[in-house]
């Protein structure tokens, strides 16, 4: 193995034996370390040879996916951190501050707190279960990535906040879980990146999802960030034979093998190790889904979408999702107003082919459920936003339209009020019908 395709990591405790941290600004090495002390920062070496252009810093959008830039704390908040970092501050002293601020960004959005089930009076903390037939698995082990992206809803997976983390690792509460609801058709293992564990930890979770007791379980999903930040793992890794394996392991058992791969802009698919990697994931049977928010200063623009979306196509993979970039951590720097996600999506859908309209979005992944923003309207005379449920916590919410007053700062759905002088939406009349 080369230096090249063996991982190195760089956090706030060594970023600056990075070769090319000598062409950043003062005011930028400055943001690394105040903002990196609240949101968590982690790149590697691929990601900085491979993904980074170092000639175009001040706008390239992978310096901006993985290392902390200024504007991603509210003014406030970084003058705060700054100022005891500049003074020297015990170590108590400025963790206290830090705790502060980081329960003002919102650590656990769209409630998922809610989403944790109980079996036999146990809370299962590695566990979310909000839509009937889908369970997302947290395996401790995977609860890191091999690079954190700037805007990252999970932040508090590896920020420091074990109070808010999500992890378990006892297959066998796994497996007596899924035998007590059948009505679950897809596991979808989940972080962090579960494509940190070993080949072996990891197949110790999903092998017990291939007995014959678990016929109700048709679809088998990884979410990962690890084609982007990390190709290798499928190609040059010392287990990336053995993950293939696994994959193909899946596919002869009958069941759909996905990789719910994140992929933000076009240039985490121009290289050869990419290409290489998905070729590889392609050939065992599994598929590829991709899916990202739009974000404010990353790829906010229809051209951006459409070339990713044709470039996925091109390498076998399905577009999948476009989110709306969820109300916590940095999403001021990233977010957008709903009208504005609704026009780049709609104005890169018309660009592409029908092969790449599998995508959906934009979708907001809040507490009731994935709310799609279809569109804006006027209707009745009101101008309105036109809203349905890709998802819901109640399955009979899915593919209803509904209608939001229009409001052009709106960037997330807590923000929208019923149209048409409505006091509630029809969900949350469900709800309220249902505590009668």
């Amino acid at each position: 193995m080369t230096m090249s395709n063996k991982l190195k990591t760089y956090t706030l405790h060594n970023y600056k034996t990075i070769p090319q941290i000598s062409l950043l600004s003062d005011e930028m090495i400055e943001a690394i370390e105040v903002v990196g002390h609240v949101l968590p920062f982690k790149t590697n070496n691929y990601v900085i040879d491979k993904l980074i252009d170092w000639s175009q810093i001040e706008t390239d959008p992978m310096f901006t996916l993985t290392f902390p830039r200024k504007e991603m704390l509210q003014k406030r908040h970084y003058n705060a951190v700054k100022k005891l970092l500049d003074r020297g501050a015990d170590q108590a002293a400025l963790g206290k501050k830090i705790e502060e601020i980081r329960m003002e960004l919102n650590p656990n959005p769209a409630g998922q707190e809610h989403n944790v089930p109980e079996m036999d009076g146990i809370k299962l903390k590695g566990i979310q279960h909000k839509y009937p037939e889908t369970i997302l698995f947290f395996p401790s082990q995977g609860q890191t990535c091999h690079a954190y992206c700037s805007f990252c809803f999970r932040w508090p997976q590896f920020g420091g906040m074990p109070d808010m983390k999500f992890a378990m690792n006892e297959a066998d509460l796994l497996a007596r879980y899924l035998l007590k609801n059948e009505k679950v058709t897809d596991v979808l293992f989940t972080g962090g990146d579960p494509l940190t564990m070993s080949t072996r930890i990891l197949s110790s979770y999903i092998n017990v999802l291939l007995q014959p007791e678990f016929k109700n379980i048709h679809s088998i999903r990884i979410g990962t960030k690890a084609l982007s930040y990390w190709p290798y793992r499928f190609t040059t890794d010392k287990d990336s034979d053995e993950l293939l394996k696994l994959f193909e392991k899946v596919v002869k058992a009958g069941k759909n093998m996905a990789i719910q791969a994140h992929f933000n802009h076009p240039a985490e698919l121009k290289t050869d190790e990419v290409m290489q990697a998905i070729k590889k994931i392609r050939a065992t049977g599994a598929q590829i889904r991709t899916q990202s928010p739009v974000l404010k200063n990353i790829n906010d623009k229809p051209e951006i979408w459409a070339e990713m979306w044709r470039k996925q196509v091109d390498l076998g993979c399905i577009p999948y999702y476009m989110f709306v970039a969820r109300d916590t951590g940095s999403k001021r720097y990233f977010e957008l107003p709903l009208d504005k996600c609704w026009n780049v999506f709609r104005r890169a859908y018309r660009q592409v082919s029908g092969l790449c309209r599998t995508v959906r979005g934009p979708s907001m992944s809040c507490e009731p459920g994935k709310v799609q923003v279809l569109g804006v309207q006027e209707v009745q005379g009101e101008k309105v936003y036109v809203l349905r449920f890709l998802q819901g916590r109640d399955p009979k919410w899915v593919d209803v339209p509904f209608f939001a007053k229009y409001d052009p700062k709106a960037t997330w759905f807590d923000q929208l009020e019923p149209a048409f002088g409505k006091e509630r939406f029809f969900f949350e009349e469900d709800e309220q019908s249902d505590l009668i």
